[in-house]
């Protein structure tokens, strides 16, 4: 019921909005000129080609407050509702965040030594002080949004290399995940190209180590892709 009720509700946001889903249609780039190679694109491995990123997580409507939702949604180079930033510019080691109490130490004890980042949002280059997160600590089926990057546990994203299936195809963790045996990942539901809104949400990461579930599995990369 719950996811039920968020895509109804994102649906009639776009309705009032003027029909943003036309948006699906577009070029298969992403990253306006302005926030350029400083930019990442979160895209879902399931629907990457090499020709193109896919679907890639993007803030609904473009609306820089915190709590709106995050979803997938064509990568398109004119969007500036895709343009995310990597505040510190790479990943760091879990421990970092840790060091700097932004996760738990049950979450260092665990993760300590995986790469582990924040994501901000970014329109045209502009930071906002919002990352893509989770409003409270991870349960199964909550959606992501942006909140504040200051928010400890829920706003670092671990990459989770040792159940990845391969460099370009991982699982992405919550920071203020509980569970260290089905850990909360970011997952989608359904295919992007026939629906309005595809919210991303946290799930428990099944499969075995290399074999998740394509829904769960991501890539990234940085800069304009044309």
């Amino acid at each position: 019921m719950l996811i039920k009720s968020k895509l109804v509700a994102a649906a009639a946001v776009l309705t009032l909005a003027g029909g943003l889903s036309t948006l699906a249609a577009a070029p298969a780039s992403a990253a306006t000129p302005q926030c350029g190679a400083s930019c990442i694109e979160v895209y879902s491995a399931k629907y990457a080609t090499p020709a193109s990123l896919g679907f890639v997580e993007t803030v609904l409507l473009g609306i820089p407050v915190r709590g709106v939702p995050t979803e997938v949604r064509q990568a398109s180079s004119p969007n500036p509702a895709e343009d995310l930033i990597v505040p510190l510019g790479a990943t760091v080691p879990v421990s970092h965040y840790y060091a700097d109490g932004m996760v738990s130490a049950a979450v260092n004890r665990h993760y300590g030594n995986e790469p582990a980042v924040q994501i901000e949002y970014a329109p045209y280059g502009h930071f906002t002080g919002l990352c893509t997160a989770v409003a409270v600590t991870a349960y199964q089926d909550e959606g992501l949004s942006l909140q504040p990057c200051s928010a400890p546990g829920t706003t670092v994203w671990i990459i989770d290399t040792v159940d990845a299936s391969s460099a370009s195809a991982f699982p992405i963790i919550n920071g203020s995940d509980t569970d260290f045996v089905q850990p909360f990942a970011m997952s989608i539901l359904g295919n992007p190209a026939h629906q309005l809104f595809t919210p991303i949400i946290l799930q428990h990461l099944t499969g075995s180590p290399g074999s998740e579930p394509a829904n769960q599995l991501w890539g990234d990369h940085f800069g304009p892709v044309s």
